[in-house]
């Protein structure tokens, strides 16, 4: 069945759909809160919805049957992807900000490809490398608009390149670490070492009294709740789902379009002005992404 042969791909643009959302209301939050509490509030309620969902599907809320090797290799990635990947990008934001930051984000796909052809044998047939370049092509244009020419201090493009970096190597020792094992208890561990080492940062940091006082916030609890569900729970979920059934290419270049679909959400929100651009790159981005399905 079509359905059934393109599950993988299938998967990976509901993952981009999640992460929109996840994405304007971490934002909603993070404007009230600040960056780093919604970061590691939003990964603890994620291993709790996550916890819960596997103690109904599995029987434990914990992932009590993984071997030390999925410990390793997932939790490997929960710090480059969950923990590292997201300091950097935010970093990135009040340097160059969150256009300039999201244009070098759209990088993830090439460099998901690369990696997991050096590293996981994955060979990409020419339609699938075609259909890469022309959905990069569309994010790039829909984010950048007419900034196209990267002219922004070095510092802030290396923290956005980290982001793109931890998003492509977190999906490559996810699929390496996750194997046939279940991906949402695959998630949950993830999020479990990268709750852990955000937990680190703020007792370093001394910011466990603040972090406290935000959840008192209801308007912003809220936000982060709808946020974490989109997000560490099932968005997490559903990207490694998909990089088991389709190539980390694959899947990370249709997760990509998450910058595309999030242009009229945004716009409507947080009254944002819809561009040209903005518009014919979303419709490149489109046609990128249905090249992949012929």
């Amino acid at each position: 069945m079509p359905f059934q042969s393109h599950i993988g791909e299938i998967a990976s643009l509901l993952t981009a759909i999640c992460w929109t959302l996840s994405a304007i209301y971490f934002e909603k939050a993070g404007r009230r809160i600040g960056s780093l509490s919604v970061n590691i509030i939003r990964i603890f309620l994620g291993v709790i919805f996550l916890g819960i969902t596997t103690y109904f599907t599995r029987g434990m809320f914990f992932p009590m049957d993984a071997t030390p090797y999925n410990w390793l290799w997932l939790g490997i990635s929960g710090i480059v992807g969950f923990f590292l990947g997201d300091l950097f990008l935010f970093k990135s934001y009040t340097i160059i900000g969150s256009r300039t930051s999201q244009l070098v984000m759209s990088l993830a796909p090439m460099l998901t490809a690369i990696i997991g052809w050096f590293f996981l044998h994955e060979i990409l047939s020419v339609k699938s490398i075609i259909g890469i370049i022309v959905s990069v092509t569309g994010i790039m244009i829909a984010v950048a608009g007419k900034k196209l020419k990267l002219n922004v201090p070095l510092r802030g493009f290396l923290y956005a390149l980290g982001g793109a970096m931890g998003q492509a190597v977190g999906l490559i020792l996810s699929k390496k670490g996750m194997g046939d094992y279940d991906a949402i208890a695959a998630t949950q561990i993830r999020a479990i070492v990268g709750f852990a080492a955000f937990a680190i940062l703020v007792t370093v940091m001394r910011r466990w009294k603040r972090v406290l006082i935000t959840t008192t916030d209801k308007m912003s609890m809220k936000a982060t709740t709808i946020g974490a569900i989109f997000g560490p729970f099932i968005g997490v979920a559903l990207s490694l789902y998909a990089v088991q059934h389709t190539s980390t290419g694959i899947a990370s270049a249709l997760m990509a379009l998450t910058p595309v679909f999030i242009i009229v959400p945004s716009a409507i929100m947080f009254k944002e002005k819809i561009t040209a651009p903005q518009v014919i790159g979303a419709v490149i981005s489109i046609i990128g992404a249905t090249i992949f399905f012929l």
